[in-house]
């Protein structure tokens, strides 16, 4: 062969070599590329008594990122958990707070004062004895009210730096009417933190949205019809919402009841008297700023009832509701803010 054959040779060998590994590189890249591509991911669990879903657009799922904020609501706020930060304060363990129960405590605070004690995280002493709540007791009577309501009132709580002052080593915290709504908003604000601007987290039918859903499209929300179930096997939906961004939280008493002697007792105990309320809402959902201030409110206005909710609403234009009540005649009406109004789709 020839000089100029050879020159050819040498000459067509490294580039060989710099398209071989140009190559590989792009598959590589490609490859890498195809496995890292955003997606919307499912993850569900058990939490708090209760079901989480949570749908968001990542690369990664964060199963175990989710479950370990979970995990440390659960370890601060939780009355079942009796290794808790709340569990050791009602024993009167210790007087200490960490900054999960303090946040917490602190915006109970301003709704208990804003609800004219509507809302109250001292009312578990009146839930237990009314048959609902973490223990059961007996029908109480007047007399059994009266000194249990003795133990009740937010105001008799302070909290200066991390210790939380009780005025009587009786009272006990229940926190369960905004820890879900709490939850999802940690488990949002993770997701926001890496990034993430489309997701959806639901926890036991309190819901934070952000962004579009998987079809590009606002995220659709449903409010549950007050069906009489306590099994909770009818679903049937009064209304649809189509959100973007929300917090909102829902309340209702037509699934958490017992009858007795003829007359049926709801789980929501008004904490200003001691006794289940008797007023004709039967769900209400609120959207806040947060998931946790929507969640602190549902659970006010039924004990406010429709008057009392509806006069506090005037008076905080910034919370939109949506009220399922029964008229005189039983029959389902509805109410909500123009603001709520303008989110239903269906």
């Amino acid at each position: 062969m020839d000089k100029n054959g050879t020159r050819f040779r040498k000459w067509h060998l490294p580039l060989l070599v710099l398209l071989v590994i140009g190559s590989v590189y792009a598959i590589r890249n490609n490859t890498k590329g195809a496995a890292t591509k955003a997606a919307y991911i499912s993850d569900e669990g058990v939490a708090f008594g209760t079901v989480y879903h949570v749908k968001y657009l990542h690369d990664e799922d964060l199963h175990s990122e989710i479950e370990s904020v979970l995990c440390g609501v659960d370890s601060s706020l939780s009355m079942f958990n009796p290794q808790s930060v709340l569990s050791r304060i009602n024993r009167n363990e210790t007087d200490s707070a960490d900054g999960r129960l303090r946040e917490v405590l602190r915006l109970s605070m301003e709704v208990y004062g804003e609800t004219d004690g509507a809302f109250d995280v001292t009312v578990a002493p009146l839930v237990n004895a009314w048959g609902f709540g973490f223990r059961q007791g007996d029908f109480p009577d007047s007399a059994s009210v009266d000194s249990m309501m003795l133990l009740v009132g937010t105001d008799r709580l302070s909290l200066s730096g991390t210790v939380i002052r009780k005025e009587r080593p009786g009272m006990v915290l229940d926190l369960s009417a905004v820890a879900k709504g709490y939850a999802v908003d940690l488990v949002s604000e993770m997701l926001e933190g890496k990034g993430i601007g489309d997701y959806m987290v639901e926890i036991g039918g309190e819901v934070r949205t952000s962004g579009r859903n998987p079809k590009g499209e606002a995220w659709r929300i449903g409010i549950n019809k007050p069906d009489d179930d306590s099994t909770c096997v009818r679903s049937d939906l009064q209304a649809v919402l189509a959100v973007d961004t929300a917090c909102m939280a829902t309340s209702g008493n037509y699934r958490n009841f017992y009858v007795r002697d003829g007359r049926k007792i709801a789980h929501t105990i008004d904490p200003r008297t001691g006794y289940p309320v008797q007023h004709s809402i039967l769900s209400s959902t609120v959207m806040a700023s947060s998931t946790a201030e929507a969640d602190a409110y549902a659970t006010a206005f039924m004990v406010l009832g429709l008057d009392g909710a509806r006069a506090l609403l005037a008076r905080h234009g910034r919370l939109e509701a949506y009220f399922i009540y029964a008229n005189e005649d039983g029959e389902y009406r509805t109410w909500c803010t123009d603001g709520f109004g303008k989110l239903i789709a269906e």
